[in-house]
């Protein structure tokens, strides 16, 4: 069977390309084929992978290749680097692990989102990280109303609101306030930000939950899937958010758990 390995790059990073370059001549001195397009990437049975780049890149490429079961390796090229397996100068080690086998394929839960115009869907989006709600600059403050499988749930008087997977907790909903989340763990996440209520907490549901979110007061808001695509919401629309039927698809290597990425990513270096 022909062995092919795929490389998506952070264009913006000369060092990445860098090493793209000598990981394409490390592959093929084996004998493996190296495709950096992804339209040659996805007709080809690429066996995994390699984002080279932060978080953002590994967000993004683990969500295309989602859909064509391919499993991507995350070489950290950013700065907190949550999700990214390795450091760059560990990738030449990682990959012989990865060529004798020695790794496990990590699945993450994603997505699905579609906005309720009229009665109908008229957007749908797949999300790996978060959805994220967000009044204008210039209104004032909103409530949104979050219903779980149709019924009245909570309402948060706020600034917005974030729906994220246990990938997302520790991205934006960190910041504002929200728990990370164990990403063995399948729950969907909600998180005000800027509440304006005492009683509007982070909620975290099962992955089970139909969730339908929509402006209670106020008249529109913007709604930003993964951080790549925004639309305005206005007033009587509604987006539905649910487990997406297919998971992002993560190598690790066993280096690193879980609970020392936390340690090393969070240190309070004012106390070391």
């Amino acid at each position: 069977m022909e062995r092919i390995v795929g490389l998506w790059r952070y264009m913006s990073k000369p060092e990445a390309l860098t090493l793209a370059l000598k990981i394409e001549d490390w592959f093929q001195a084996r004998g493996w084929v190296v495709l950096t397009e992804w339209e040659d990437i996805i007709k080809r049975n690429v066996q995994f992978l390699i984002s080279l780049g932060g978080d953002g890149t590994l967000l993004q490429a683990a969500r295309e290749a989602a859909t064509y079961r391919i499993p991507v390796l995350g070489v950290n090229f950013g700065r907190l680097g949550f999700l990214c397996e390795i450091e760059r100068e560990e990738v030449f080690s990682a990959l012989e692990k990865i060529l004798h086998q020695d790794f496990e394929i990590q699945e993450r839960l994603m997505l699905h989102a579609s906005v309720e115009r009229n009665g109908q869907d008229s957007i749908s989006q797949l999300v790996l990280n978060d959805v994220v709600f967000a009044r204008d600059s210039k209104d004032g403050i909103i409530t949104l109303q979050a219903n779980l499988s149709g019924e009245p749930t909570v309402s948060y008087p706020a600034d917005g609101l974030i729906v994220a997977t246990p990938t997302g907790s520790t991205a934006y909903s960190l910041s504002a306030g929200g728990p990370i989340i164990s990403p063995n763990v399948q729950a969907i996440l909600l998180t005000p930000l800027a509440a304006h209520s005492l009683s509007a907490r982070p909620m975290l549901v099962s992955d089970l939950e139909k969730i339908q979110i929509f402006l209670a007061n106020g008249e529109k808001c913007m709604v930003t899937f993964d951080g790549r695509q925004s639309i305005v919401l206005y007033s009587g629309e509604t987006v539905i958010i649910k487990t997406a039927p297919i998971r992002a698809l993560l190598i690790r290597l066993g280096t690193r758990s879980f609970p020392q990425v936390v340690r090393e990513k969070l240190r309070d270096r004012w106390h070391e």
